[in-house]
C-alpha cells in the first residue's frame, strides 16, 4: 500500500472489484493505492470500533450507512493501538463532526493513519453487487496511483484470496500482559489473542475476572503457567482453516476439561477442535444488527458481527465428538448459519458474534455472566 495525505478531498479516486466492475469517486483518508477484501458492514454507528477491530484485517469494508464520520474520532473509543481495515468506502461523509467527544475527523484520522479510502460513490449499488456476487477482492486507487483500467483490474486480481489466509499471528500481541479485576478478583482467565478487542478483557475484569493476554502462539504450557480457572479464545481475521496450532491448542484444553468460551473466530476454532468442518460464507455477516436466536433459551437477540467463514455443524440433533456430545446452541435468523456451540458433557461453549458490545447492542452481555457460572461450578 502507497499512501500520502495531501489534497485528499478533491482528488479523483477509483474503486476497481475483481470482476472488473468500477466506482469513481473522490479520495477520502490518505491517497495512494490498497488492496484487500471487499465486504459490506450494515451497522449505521460504531465505525470507529469496526475501523480498530483486528479482525478486518486485510478487508476493504464498504458502509451501507450513507452518512459516515458524524461523530468524528476520539481516544476513547478504538478496540486497538491502530485501524486495521485495509481501505474504506463510503458515500456521504461528514464535513463536520457533531459530538462533544471528538478530537479530530474521520477523514483526518484515516490519512494520519495512512489508510487509503474513497467517498462520493454508490454504495447501495456496490452492496448489492456484493450480495449478488459475494466478497471479492478490491482495489481502491487515488491521485497518480490511478491507471488504466486493465492495469487496476490486473492488480486486483493478482492479490491474495481471504480463502486459505493465514492472519491472527498477523494482529495478535507479541508479548503476554494482564487486564486485572474490577474491584474483588474472583477468577483468573487465559486469553489467546488471535485478534482481541480491548473491550472484550474489560467486560470480564467487570466481572472480577484478571485476564492474562497470551500470544496466539502460545502453548498449553503458557496457558496452565497462569493457572487459569478458564481459557478464551477470541475474535480474528482469516480462514479458519489455516488455523492448526490454535485447534490443537483447545483440544489440549478440552482434554483438561477446564471451562471454555471462544467468541467469533473462537467459535471456528471450537467447531474444527470438535470435528466438524468451516466454510467461507458469500458475502459474511458484518454490522451490529444481526438477528440470532439463543436456542437453550428460545430468546432472540440483535447482535454485532464480524465473520466471513462460518462451521458446519448439524442443525437438527446433537454430534458425537472426541471432547462428548455438542450441539448447535445459535443460529442466525436470517440464513440458519450455526452463530453458537455448546459441549453437553463438559464446560464449553462458543458463539459467532461479539458479546462485548463495542460497538453494538447488550443483548449477549449474559454470555460473559454463563462463563462464570461454568467457572464457578467447576470450581465448586
Amino acid at each position: 500500500m502507497t499512501t500520502s495525505t495531501r489534497g485528499a478531498a478533491k482528488t479523483p479516486a477509483v474503486l476497481v472489484l475483481e470482476d472488473g466492475r468500477t466506482f469513481r469517486g473522490r479520495a477520502y483518508g490518505a491517497v495512494g493505492e490498497t488492496f484487500g477484501e471487499a465486504v459490506f458492514s450494515t451497522g449505521m454507528t460504531g465505525y470507529q470500533e469496526t475501523l480498530t477491530d483486528p479482525s478486518y484485517h486485510r478487508q476493504v469494508v464498504v458502509m451501507t450507512a450513507p452518512h459516515v464520520g458524524n461523530t468524528g474520532v476520539n481516544d476513547e473509543d478504538p478496540e486497538s493501538k491502530k485501524i486495521w481495515v485495509s481501505g474504506y468506502v463510503v458515500r456521504d461523509p461528514a464535513r463536520i463532526p457533531s459530538s462533544w467527544r471528538a478530537t479530530r475527523t474521520l477523514d483526518e484520522e484515516l490519512a494520519a493513519q495512512g489508510v487509503v479510502g474513497i467517498s462520493g460513490i454508490d454504495t447501495r449499488a456496490l452492496t448489492r453487487h456484493l450480495r449478488e456476487r459475494g466478497a471479492m477482492r478490491v482495489g481502491i486507487f487515488s491521485g497518480d496511483a490511478i491507471g488504466g483500467d486493465a492495469e487496476m483490474l490486473a492488480r486486483v486480481q493478482a492479490q491474495p484470496q481471504m480463502k486459505g489466509a493465514n492472519l491472527s499471528a498477523e494482529v495478535a500481541t507479541s508479548e503476554p500482559y494482564v487486564v486485572p479485576a474490577i474491584g474483588e478478583k474472583k477468577f483468573t482467565v487465559a486469553a489467546i489473542d488471535l485478534g482481541i478487542k480491548g473491550m472484550t478483557p474489560h467486560r470480564m475484569a467487570e466481572r472480577g475476572i484478571e485476564v492474562h493476554v497470551l500470544p496466539a502462539t502460545a502453548t498449553a504450557e503458557d496457558v496452565y503457567a497462569v493457572a487459569p480457572d478458564g481459557v478464551f479464545f477470541s475474535n480474528g481475521p482469516g480462514d479458519p482453516a489455516t488455523a492448526d496450532h490454535p485447534v490443537a491448542l483447545m483440544q489440549a484444553v478440552l482434554e483438561r476439561r477446564t471451562p471454555l468460551f471462544g467468541i467469533c473466530f473462537g467459535n471456528q476454532i471450537l467447531g474444527r477442535a470438535l470435528g466438524f468442518g468451516t466454510y467461507k460464507l458469500k458475502y459474511g455477516h458484518r454490522g451490529i444488527n444481526q438477528p440470532v436466536q439463543d436456542r437453550t433459551t428460545g430468546k432472540v437477540e440483535v447482535t454485532a458481527h464480524n465473520h466471513g467463514f462460518a462451521v458446519d455443524a448439524p442443525l437438527d440433533k446433537p454430534s458425537d465428538t472426541p471432547f462428548g456430545r455438542a450441539e448447535v446452541s445459535h443460529v442466525c435468523l436470517n440464513d440458519n448459519v450455526v452463530e453458537g456451540l455448546q459441549l453437553l458433557d463438559q464446560p464449553a461453549f462458543s458463539v459467532q458474534y461479539h458479546p462485548e458490545a463495542a460497538a453494538g447492542p447488550h443483548d449477549a452481555a449474559y454470555l460473559f455472566d454463563r462463563f462464570v457460572s461454568l467457572m464457578e461450578a467447576e470450581r465448586a
